[in-house]
C-alpha cells in the first residue's frame, strides 16, 4: 500500500506537465462540460434544478408576517355551521358589510361564482356594486373551461385565478396578465388588488424600463418569464408571468375565519387598509395547489387563496420594502458560469499538490459554489446549482482520475524503458567495453592468444556481468538516490551536489584496467560548483552515466592517448560538461569499434540526454588529434 500510494504521489507530481499537451486533458474537459451544457439544453436538469430551487427558498431565513394582507379562511367548520357544501350569496354579502365597517383597502373574493346562489342573491349583488374595492375572479383556464366572473362585477374589477402549473405539478410562478379567447387583456386577481393598494401610495402600475414588456411599479420592475428561464427548459411561457418569490415563515400572513369576522371577533385593527383575500380552505372543495417552497406543508399543498397571497406580497414588498423578485442570468450568462466551474475543475489539479489534498479542495470549493448560489439566491437571483457543480465534480475529481491513471501507466512504461536503459548502460560501460578489448587483442595480426591470457580476462568478464545484477538492484528500488558502480564496487549518494558527484564518478572509472587509460600522463580536470537545483534524481543520474560512458569511450578509442582534460562548471547561463583527450580515434582491424565511437549507443544516449535536459551535445575532433565530447543544458 506504501508503495503505491508513493507511485500515486509519484505520478501526481508530473501530471500538470500533461496539461501541456491540451488533447490529453483540456480536451476531456471541455468534451464532458460541453455534455453537461447539451444535457441542460435538453432539459435533463431541469427537475431536479426545481427541487433545489425550492430547497433554497426553504431555507432562507424566517421572514415577519406580511401586515399589509389578510385571509379570511372558510374552513370545515365553516361549512358544517354554514350546513351546505356551497357558501351562499346571502353569506358572502354579509360578510363584505362586515368587512367595509372595518375599512379595509381593497378585497378580493377568491370563490368562483358565475351564477346565483341562493338565498341572498340579490343582497350580494346590492354589495358588490356598493363597494368599489371588491374585486371578484374568473377562471380563464385552457380552451373551452374558463369560468365567468360575477355578472354584477365591472371588467376592470375582475382578475383571473389561474396559476402556471410546472411538470411536476407544482407552482413556482403566477400570471400577471394574458389574452382572453374574445381577444381581451386581462390582468390577474393578483395585479388587479395590488394596483388598487399601491394606487393610494400613489403608485401607478406601468411599463418596465429595462424591458418595456414588463410590468412596473414605481423603482420595482417585475421580472418576465421566459421559455428557458433559470432553470427551465422550453416552458410555456404564454401570457405575462413572473416567478413568485414566496415569504419565508410558518404563518407568512394572518389568518381568521369567516365564522369569527361573521361574529364581530376581529379587531378592526386586523382588517383596516390591509387586503382581504376570502377563499375557501376546505379539503372538501380542493381549491388547493402544490408548492415545495413552503415550510410545514405536507405533501407540500396550500390553499389556492394563500398562494394568491404570496404573489400579491412580493409585488407589495418589491415596491415598498425592496423586497427582491426572482431573476436570472441571460442565457448565455448562465452557460458562461457552467463554462467557468467546468474549466475550474480543469485547472485545478494544476494547483493542489497531492491528490489526497485535490479531493479536500474540490469538495470544499464544490461545498462554496453551492454556498454562493444559495447567498445569490437571497438577493433574488437564481443560479444554476446542479449543472456547474457536476461539470466542478466531473473534471475535478473524476477526469484527474483519468489522467492520473494515464501517467501511472505512462510512468510505468518509462520506468521499463528506464530498466532497459540502465541495463543496457551497465552492460556498456562494464562488460561490453572489456568485451570489445578482448576482441580487439584477439583480432591483432600476429597475436597468440593463449588460455593463460584469456581467462583472468573470462573471470573479470564474469564478475562483470554478474555484477550487472546488483547495480540494477540497487538503483531500481522506489525513490533509490544512489548510483551504483559495478565494475569498481562503489555506491555514489546522488543527494550530493553535482560536480561532487561527478569528480567522484571520475575517480572511480579513471582507475579502470583500460590500455587507453593507463597510458595517460596528464590528467587536467576542473570540477567546479553547476547549477543543479533544476534537476531531479533520475537526470543527476543519467549525467553521471554520460561521464563515465565518456571516459569508458576515451579508454577504448583513444589510441596512445597521453592527455584528458575533463571540465565540469556552470557559465552565467548553461551548465557545461567536457570530455576531451588527444588519442587518435580511428578505424581498427574491426569495424565494429570505429562505428561505435563515430554513432553508436552512448552518442544517441547523449543526443536524448540533451534533449530532456533542452541542451545540446556535440563530439567533434581537435587538431593536431583527438576527440572532444561537450554536453550543455540551460540553467532555469
Amino acid at each position: 500500500m506504501a508503495a503505491y500510494k508513493t507511485e500515486v504521489n509519484q505520478a501526481w507530481k508530473h501530471l500538470p506537465n500533461i496539461f501541456n499537451n491540451w488533447r490529453l486533458a483540456i480536451l476531456p474537459g471541455l468534451t464532458l462540460t460541453g455534455l453537461i451544457i447539451a444535457a441542460r439544453l435538453l432539459g435533463m436538469f431541469q427537475s431536479v434544478e426545481w427541487r433545489t430551487l425550492d430547497l433554497f427558498l426553504r431555507l432562507r431565513p424566517t421572514e415577519a408576517i406580511d401586515e399589509r394582507v389578510l385571509i379570511v379562511a372558510i374552513d370545515e367548520t365553516d361549512i358544517q355551521q354554514l350546513g351546505s357544501p356551497i357558501v351562499p350569496d346571502k353569506t358572502l354579502a354579509k360578510l363584505l358589510r362586515q368587512l367595509d365597517q372595518y375599512q379595509p383597502r381593497a378585497v378580493g373574493i377568491d370563490i368562483l361564482r358565475d351564477f346565483s346562489i341562493e338565498p341572498g342573491h340579490q343582497e350580494f349583488v346590492e354589495a358588490l356594486t356598493d363597494l368599489p374595492y371588491v374585486y371578484g375572479i374568473e377562471f380563464l383556464g385552457q380552451s373551452g373551461k374558463s369560468v365567468a366572473p360575477p355578472p354584477a362585477l365591472p371588467y376592470e374589477r375582475v382578475g383571473f385565478s389561474d396559476f402556471p402549473l410546472d411538470s411536476d405539478g407544482s407552482v413556482r410562478r403566477t400570471f400577471l396578465g394574458r389574452y382572453k379567447e374574445s381577444g381581451n387583456y386581462q390582468f390577474s386577481l393578483a395585479i388587479r388588488l395590488a394596483t388598487h393598494y399601491l394606487q393610494h401610495e400613489e403608485i401607478l402600475l406601468e411599463n418596465g424600463l429595462r424591458n418595456p414588456d414588463a410590468l412596473r411599479f414605481g423603482k420595482a420592475e417585475l421580472p418576465m418569464f421566459y421559455a428557458n428561464t433559470g432553470g427551465y427548459v422550453r416552458a410555456n411561457d404564454g401570457g405575462q408571468q413572473t416567478l413568485i418569490n414566496v415569504r419565508r415563515g410558518h404563518t407568512p400572513f394572518q389568518i381568521v375565519f369567516l365564522r369569527d369576522v361573521l361574529k364581530g371577533e376581529v379587531s378592526s385593527s386586523e382588517i383596516r387598509d390591509r387586503i382581504v383575500l376570502i377563499g375557501i380552505t376546505s379539503a372538501a372543495h380542493k381549491d388547493f395547489v402544490t408548492s415545495g417552497a413552503l415550510i410545514d406543508r405536507n405533501p407540500g399543498t396550500v390553499p389556492g387563496v394563500e398562494m394568491h397571497a404570496h404573489a400579491i406580497s412580493q409585488i407589495l414588498s418589491a415596491t415598498l420594502d425592496e423586497r427582491p423578485l426572482l431573476h436570472n442570468l441571460p442565457d448565455i450568462g448562465e452557460y458562461l458560469w457552467i463554462a467557468l466551474w467546468g474549466a475550474a475543475g480543469i485547472l485545478l489539479v494544476k494547483v493542489v499538490p497531492t491528490p489526497s489534498r485535490h479531493l479536500i479542495v474540490v469538495l470544499v470549493i464544490g461545498a462554496g459554489l453551492v454556498l454562493a448560489s444559495y447567498a445569490a439566491l437571497l438577493t433574488g437571483l437564481w443560479l444554476p446549482v446542479e449543472p456547474p457543480l457536476i461539470a466542478f465534480l466531473l473534471n475535478g475529481l473524476v477526469l484527474p482520475g483519468i489522467l492520473l491513471y494515464d501517467q501511472m501507466l505512462r510512468s510505468r512504461i518509462e520506468e521499463g524503458q528506464r530498466v532497459i536503459n540502465r541495463t543496457f548502460d551497465a552492460v556498456h560501460n562494464g562488460p561490453l567495453q572489456s568485451l570489445v578489448l578482448m576482441l580487439r587483442d584477439i583480432e591483432k595480426p600476429n597475436r597468440e592468444i593463449t588460455i593463460t591470457d584469456i581467462s583472468p580476462r573470462l573471470q573479470q568478464l564474469d564478475q562483470e556481468i554478474r555484477d550487472i545484477y546488483d547495480a540494477l538492484e540497487q538503483e531500481i528500488e522506489p525513490q533509490n538516490d544512489q548510483l551504483y558502480l559495478p565494475n569498481s564496487g562503489v555506491i555514489l549518494e546522488l543527494s550530493i551536489s553535482l560536480h561532487d558527484l561527478l569528480y567522484q564518478v571520475f575517480e572511480h572509472t579513471i582507475k579502470r584496467d583500460f590500455p587507453n587509460l593507463k597510458s595517460i600522463k596528464a590528467n587536467i580536470v576542473q570540477f567546479d560548483p553547476m547549477k543543479d537545483n533544476s534537476l531531479n534524481i533520475e537526470e543527476k543520474r543519467d549525467l553521471c552515466r554520460f561521464l563515465e560512458e565518456r571516459l569508458c569511450n576515451v579508454g577504448k578509442h583513444a589510441e596512445g592517448c597521453t592527455r584528458l582534460k575533463v571540465t565540469c562548471l556552470a557559465t552565467d547561463n548553461e551548465n557545461v560538461i567536457v570530455v576531451e583527450d588527444n588519442g587518435q580515434a580511428q578505424p581498427q582491424e574491426s569495424s565494429r569499434d570505429w562505428n561505435r565511437l563515430k554513432g553508436g549507443r552512448g552518442n544517441r544516449q547523449a543526443r536524448k540526454l540533451a534533449k530532456r535536459l533542452k541542451g545540446q551535445f556535440k563530439q567533434f575532433s581537435v587538431s593536431p588529434h583527438g576527440t572532444c565530447c561537450e554536453l550543455r543544458w540551460p540553467i532555469y
